[in-house]
């Protein structure tokens, strides 16, 4: 598991940056990584950057700090996870210094990163939308890496302990939920469903409106303490208010759900009470569960042809993928060398001054910083291969324009080839579950024609 936090820099840049990369702390710096910049020069590549921003906000850099459980993942690990959460969250725009502190129980990345990207020259944006896509990424890459996502303490107003019961099976506060659903099912009116469920056993507290109780309690018979309908404490379904308006929106929603179209709707589970005493219920859940399947069932010749097209589609996602997943990778280094281009273009008539100087040490002395950056730029684009007398950033942005086009494109298909197959599989598992059949078979059972829908 992993918890984040992220905070802005408007000063001493530099001081950051030298306390993330403490070698005390990184293992003489072995856990020390960047991209778009160096560690050593990073402060002076972020106020070149930062000149060129007509943003105004004041900060200079942006820190976020990604923490682990103690014993539960490498520092190798913490450091890759930190790696691939700046890569993800920044797409290759901005440039980051990332240090893994290896010194405490709990291992956690810093990540200090420029508040202006190197194409755009735009401000990142601290909102409140982008701290969760930082907090989502986080998790998502935890569970990629096989550790728990659940912090310990409180997430959205569930107890780490819950979770963990949850998990088991075992969470007293899910029985709760599951038997208020129930009950909600059953009732008519509020006054219903406060009748019954204190038939099931709960001890109830501040169910009248009237009353200067903000919230409604509920205490089982084995337990001391009373827990809120709150949000907080159950989600914000179970307060007294939720309650009363899912007992009075049921039919609604019964409404609505009949005026979904069948290609919508999930089978009717008809082996419950209520459909086994009621011959007439369960006749019409039989004819809506046969229009369902055959719905699902529409525009395949055959069940043996659906799982085909469902293989073809799963081919199409993975390689889509994949090229995405490469194309990420171009699109990082492309927008490395033109981040180093433009540094290089707009730095090297100090160097160019500085040979023709004829005080080359008072020069220095003045223009060290921007010497600094046009060695720094001349150095990564000579070790990439660059040729220095034929650079153009103008046509290296236009190739990066040209490639995010292409990734926009391969966007767009992937998300649209990815709705398809949930939607082919969704209708493969309604068929075989119609069907009693199972989902790995081919051929068909209990002597059923694999194109069963045929006359509708």
């Amino acid at each position: 598991m992993a918890y984040t936090r992220i905070h802005a820099i408007k000063a001493t840049v530099d001081r950051s940056i030298a306390y993330i990369c403490n070698p005390d702390k990184t293992d003489g710096e072995l856990f020390v990584s960047s991209y778009g910049c160096s560690a050593r020069t990073a402060a002076l590549e972020f106020a070149f950057a930062n000149g060129k921003t007509t943003g105004n906000d004041g900060n200079l850099a942006h820190h976020l700090i990604q923490s682990f459980a103690p014993g539960e993942v490498s520092f190798e690990e913490a450091h890759q996870i930190g790696t691939e959460l700046a890569d993800r969250l920044l797409e290759g725009k901005y440039s980051y210094v990332l240090a893994t502190h290896i010194e405490k129980d709990h291992v956690h990345n810093h990540i200090i990163f420029c508040a202006t990207d190197n194409i755009s020259h735009r401000k990142y944006n601290t909102c409140r939308r982008n701290y969760y896509r930082i907090r989502t990424l986080s998790d998502e890459l935890c569970s990629e890496h096989h550790l728990s996502v659940i912090v310990p303490g409180q997430r959205r107003g569930k107890q780490y302990e819950e979770w963990e019961a949850s998990h088991s099976g075992t969470s007293w506060k899910d029985l709760l939920r599951k038997d208020i659903d129930a009950v909600i099912r059953l009732s008519n009116t509020y006054d219903d469903f406060i009748r019954l469920i204190k038939q099931k056993g709960y001890e109830i507290k501040g169910e009248s409106f009237q009353e200067s109780v903000k919230y409604i309690s509920f205490r089982p018979a084995d337990r001391e303490r009373f827990v809120r309908g709150s949000s907080r404490s159950l989600g914000a379904a179970y307060t007294r208010e939720k309650i009363k308006e899912r007992i009075e929106t049921r039919d609604q929603q019964r409404t609505d759900y009949k005026q979904r179209p069948y290609s919508k709707r999930r089978l009717i589970d008809t082996s419950a009470g209520p459909f086994q005493d009621s011959p007439g219920l369960k006749h019409w859940a039989d004819i809506e569960n046969l229009k369902i399947a055959a719905s699902a069932y529409a525009g395949a010749p055959s069940i043996t042809w659906l799982r085909s097209a469902i293989a073809d589609k799963k081919e199409q996602v993975s390689l889509t993928r994949s090229r995405l997943v490469q194309m990420e990778k171009e699109m990082k280094a492309a927008a490395e060398i033109l981040k180093y281009a433009e540094q290089y273009e707009d730095n090297r008539r100090y160097h160019t001054n500085y040979k023709k100087s004829k005080n080359p040490d008072a020069y220095l002395r003045t223009h060290e910083s921007r010497l600094l950056l046009y060695d720094g730029a001349k150095g990564i684009l000579d070790r990439a291969g660059i040729d220095l007398s034929s650079l153009d950033s103008s046509r290296l942005r236009a190739d990066y324009a040209a490639m995010e086009k292409e990734k926009t494109a391969l966007q767009n298909s992937y998300k649209a080839a990815s709705k398809e197959l949930m939607t082919m599989e969704q209708n493969l598992q309604k068929i075989c579950q119609y069907l009693q059949k199972d989902l790995s078979q081919d051929e068909p059972v209990h002597g059923i024609s694999d194109d069963p829908f045929r006359s509708f």
